[in-house]
Formats: structure tokens, C-alpha cells, sequence
């Protein structure tokens, strides 16, 4: 029961540090978003950025569906940004693989100094705050997980992730329940470190957290435009043609990167990495191959 509300802390701060990230900066991301032109590049960069700093694709994706259905961005350009978030989650998860957990507690210091300062520079302070709430909630979820390694019956359980299909599946439904791919990658990690989850494990976990995280932006699509579902979709098709190309040859890559790394938790960020790496930039290479049937099929114009 700790580490379920350990969990739960650490999806609350992550909620609350991308919430105060868009209060401050909302509007401004939107115009931001807005000026994305036909250069997919910058598009791309955009998406990176902005995920990084919000540290939640999830939340990216679903204001750039909100965007097309609000006209701001075209259906094309939306596609540009949804692959630079793609691979701008990663980022979480390389923070977290070199143990930077402690770095939490200085940005909570430094998050309620900056809220007390009397000018404007204090909105920032609770995205601060936050921020540091993320990884101090990341620390007390590995101390909760430690005991767990004596459970038989736990363990019994995961070890069955180890089997690459049922690993991509419960990275999938786990993310699509609690609506974010960060804490399941960033779980399967710290699991890792505390040698509660085989690292073959948690990298089949995250390549299928990558498919989860789709349904947010497939459900918040549901009572807009038509051309914003069909941007929901898109993303969603992405990533499932991603995790099936992919997949036949999960346990050799899974094997050949932790090879490469210096230790099995840099080995997880490292293939999360590597896919997202590998997806984004098929995707937006030929992106101007696929698009034009892909707006064809939908029947979402050029505008829309």
C-alpha cells in the first residue's frame, strides 16, 4: 500500500508541475505552437522543446489536437510536433536512469525561496517546486520497492513481463490507465535500479507505455473537429506501427543495449532513447510521403 501511494505522489507532482508550467506559460506555448510553419524541422524542435520542459508529452499531444481543432496549426504541421514530443519524453527517463533523484529536494528549497520573492519572477516558483517533487516522490517509491524483492508472490507476477508480449501489453494498459508514459517509464526504471524488474522487462514495459500514452489524446479528441481526431489517430497510428516494427526483434535489441550500457537502468533510458530516436526520424523523414495520403484518407485539408 506505500508504494501505490508513492506512486500516487509522484503522478500528483507530475500533474501539478506540468499544470503550473502551462498557468505561467500557457498562453505563450500556444502562440508558440501556433507559428510552427510547413518546415517540419521546426516543428519537430518545438515538440522536443516544449516536452522536455513540461515533461509530459501527453500534455503536448493534447494541446496540439486542441490546436487543430481550434485552427491554430494545420493537421500536417501537428504531425511535426507530436514526433518531437515523442522523443522529447526521453528526458525524464535519462535523469532518472543516472540517479539525479537528488536533486529533488534543492528545487523544493528553491521553488518555495522564488514563491516568496516579492516580484513577478515568483509565479515560477510552484513549477519549481514541483519539479523537485517529482523526483523526491521517485526517491520514496525506490525506497518501497525494496522490500518487494523478498515477495514471492510479486515477484512470481513480473518475472512474467519478461515475456516480451506481455511486457509491451501491460506497459500499454498500465499507461493508458494512469494517462502518462513518464511515470511508467520512469517506475520501470527505479524498479530496475532496485533489482525488483529484469531490465529486458522494463524495456518492454516502455516501448509499450509509448503505444499507451496515444489514448490520452484519442479521448480528448472524441468531441472535436474532424480533422483534430484524425491528428488523434495519426499519433496513435505512430506509435503502433513503431512498437510492430519493433517488436520481432525486441529481445535482440533489448540484449544488444543493455549490453552497451554501463549499468541496466541507463540501459532502459537508453533503448527508450534508441526507439523514440529510430521512430521520430523514419517518420519525419519521409513524413512528406505519408502525409499527403494519410490527409487524402481522412479527408482533412490542407488548412484543417
Amino acid at each position: 500500500m506505500a508504494a501505490v501511494a508513492a506512486i500516487t505522489l509522484f503522478l500528483y507532482s507530475l500533474q501539478g508541475f506540468s499544470r503550473e508550467l502551462q498557468t505561467v506559460g500557457g498562453e505563450k506555448l500556444r502562440i508558440w505552437l501556433g507559428k510552427v510553419t510547413a518546415n517540419r524541422w521546426i516543428g519537430f524542435l518545438i515538440g522536443v522543446i516544449a516536452t522536455a520542459v513540461i515533461q509530459s508529452s501527453t500534455a503536448v499531444i493534447s494541446l496540439t489536437v486542441a490546436l487543430v481543432d481550434s485552427t491554430v496549426i494545420s493537421f500536417r504541421s501537428s504531425l511535426a510536433v507530436m514526433l518531437g514530443a515523442k522523443l522529447g519524453t526521453t528526458s525524464t527517463a535519462l535523469l532518472v536512469s543516472f540517479r539525479l533523484m537528488g536533486i529533488g529536494p534543492f528545487f523544493i528549497v528553491l521553488g518555495a525561496i522564488i514563491s516568496a520573492l516579492p516580484w513577478k519572477i515568483n509565479v515560477i516558483g510552484k513549477a519549481v517546486f514541483y519539479f523537485g517533487f517529482v523526483f523526491v516522490t521517485l526517491t520514496l517509491i525506490s525506497d518501497m520497492l525494496e522490500p518487494l524483492r523478498e515477495n514471492p508472490v510479486f515477484m512470481r507476477y513480473l518475472l512474467m513481463s519478461s515475456t516480451p508480449w506481455i511486457g509491451v501489453l501491460a506497459g500499454l494498459v498500465f499507461t493508458a490507465l494512469i494517462q502518462s508514459s513518464t511515470v511508467a517509464t520512469g517506475l520501470g526504471i527505479v524498479m530496475v535500479q532496485q533489482g525488483v524488474l529484469p531490465p529486458e522487462a522494463a524495456i518492454y514495459l516502455v516501448v509499450g507505455a509509448n503505444l499507451g500514452t496515444t489514448s490520452t489524446a484519442l479521448i480528448a479528441s472524441l468531441g472535436m473537429t474532424h480533422a483534430a481526431r484524425a491528428t488523434a489517430v495519426t499519433n496513435f497510428l505512430i506509435n503502433l506501427v513503431g512498437v510492430l516494427l519493433f517488436f520481432p526483434f525486441l529481445t535482440s535489441f533489448a540484449q544488444i543495449v543493455l549490453h552497451l550500457a554501463e549499468d541496466p537502468a541507463q540501459g532502459v533510458a537508453l533503448a527508450h532513447l534508441i526507439f523514440n530516436v529510430i521512430v521520430t526520424l523514419l517518420f519525419l523523414s519521409t513524413l512528406n510521403w505519408w502525409a499527403p495520403p494519410l490527409q487524402r484518407w481522412f479527408r482533412v485539408s490542407e488548412q484543417g
